[in-house]
């Protein structure tokens, strides 16, 4: 059965990325920490924006309602730290370090369909739509197209509305229950993107 692995949560601060021309400084609230794991286990309450404590930069793009909690499946993580070990970047990927405010497992983009419903603790959540990463994503990890080869990929995570508030905890088994079932998550996204580009793997 799925599960939450962890709870990330942070403050938009100052990034300093490239957007076409020059290096620029922008706000961003990608820099997640872990603020419950399964080694430091504790509830968390998540609201309906989102989880407590946790912010964002542009709320007319990454905030509630229809983007309140951003999830992604840990069983990503091998491929970007590989990506990561390529680039020489010194620090390890560790849960929250793609921008994510639920680290899970046993649940994929293939797996998850737009509409479907996540019950987590006491919280339900809704997925509305996949993640469509842009130039903070490559400054944050320090890849330069880190935002193309999530596109590519497919890795995309998803976002979730809150339609039930309450409280959750790592370790939390996810209930999983369908939606009306037209498009995956995965296919949401392949359609959102259909413009080709220059493969880069």
């Amino acid at each position: 059965m799925a599960q939450l692995l962890s709870l990330c949560a942070g403050t938009a601060a100052p990034l300093f990325a490239q957007d076409g021309g020059e290096r620029q400084s922008v706000m961003s609230a990608i820099r997640k920490r872990p603020v419950a794991t399964l080694e430091q286990p504790r509830r968390w309450r998540v609201g309906p924006a989102g989880l407590d404590g946790d912010e964002s930069a542009e709320r007319r793009l990454h905030g509630p309602p229809l983007q309140a909690v951003y999830v992604y499946p840990f069983e990503h993580y091998a491929f970007w730290r590989s990506l990561a070990r390529q680039a020489a970047r010194e620090a390890p990927l560790m849960a929250g370090a793609l921008g994510e405010n639920l680290s899970i497992e046993g649940l994929t983009e293939s797996e998850v369909w737009i509409g479907d419903t996540l019950t987590i603790g006491s919280v339900r959540l809704r997925v509305t739509r996949a993640r469509q990463p842009c130039f903070k994503l490559d400054a944050h990890l320090g890849l330069r197209m880190a935002s193309k080869m999530m596109v590519q990929s497919g890795f995309t995570g998803f976002y979730c509305a809150v339609l039930q508030a309450g409280d959750m905890g790592p370790g939390d088994a996810i209930e999983h229950s369908p939606g009306e079932r037209s498009l995956t998550v995965l296919e949401s996204h392949r359609l959102a993107n259909k413009t080709p580009q220059q493969p880069l793997f």
